[in-house]
Order: structure tokens, then sequence, then C-alpha cells
């Protein structure tokens, strides 16, 4: 599979270089570009700034995700997960995260807040037609194949 280069511009001096924490990760680590520790209450949205913009190359995309250790053990998540940066956006990226936990989350400076997974996209030719072909699901929506345990 090919392993596409891209450019990155350092935006801030506060922003972490994103990375790779083992060999084998799918996510580079996002880490928060901010002065200092940010207060995130139940229930609230805060948008974190990571100093750094990033040329994506045409037919590639980002997804940022949660990160699954904040998640489960403080409820610290993102509204729109995952988050999608297009090839064509070349802005600060920046993460929007949510409190579904308990208490107050402290977000401090260069913690990681997030992962970016880099993958390949292919856009589409929609076709409008009359009919669709049938399958044996047919219109069936959320939960008509059951729960797994059937």
């Amino acid at each position: 599979m090919q392993h596409p280069e891209i450019p990155i511009k350092r935006l801030s001096p506060l922003a972490v270089m994103p990375g790779y924490a083992t060999s084998g990760a799918s996510g580079m680590d996002l880490h928060a570009a901010i002065e200092a520790a940010v207060e995130l209450p139940t229930g609230d949205i805060v948008m974190i700034p990571l100093g750094f913009a990033m040329a994506i190359p045409e037919g590639w995309e980002a997804q940022v995700r949660p990160r699954s250790g904040l998640a489960s053990r403080h409820g610290i998540s993102m509204p729109n997960s995952p988050g999608t940066i297009d090839a064509d956006y070349r802005g600060e990226w920046k993460v929007p995260l949510i409190n579904l936990g308990r208490d107050a989350f402290m977000i401090e400076p260069g913690m990681r807040i997030a992962q970016a997974v880099i993958c390949p996209v292919a856009q589409c030719r929609l076709v409008e037609v009359d009919e669709l072909d049938e399958t044996d699901r047919g219109s069936g929506g959320f939960g008509s194949t059951g729960t797994g345990s059937e």
C-alpha cells in the first residue's frame, strides 16, 4: 500500500507534531496546543487547537477520532466522531471535545486529546435510477439484522 508523504506546517510554537506511538498504531496522536489548562465542564464542548496545518494529498482524508482511554475513563469524546479533514483543507487543525462524564475534566497543555487516521478516499458518481436491485435485507434498518446474541 502506498504511504503518502504529507506536508505539515507548524502554526504555533505550542504545537506537538503528530506521531505514531507504536509501530503498529493506526492513528497518530494529536496534542493540545494550548498555553494553559482548559477546564471542560460536564456536558460542554470546547474546540482545542493543535497548532498545525497539513496538505493532505488528493484521494486521501484524515479521520480524527477520540482516544479510547479518555473516553472510557473520563467520558471525553468528540461530538462529530469521527471528524473528517478533507484533502483541500489548509487551515489549523482543531478538535472539538465533549465531556460526557460525571466530572469536569482538565485539558493540559500538550495532552494527547485525539488521534488521526489517514485513509484513502474514493469519490463516486451517483446515478439516479427508478428501482434498486433486491437483497435479502431489503429496506431493514437500524437493528434489523439482530443484536448478535441471537
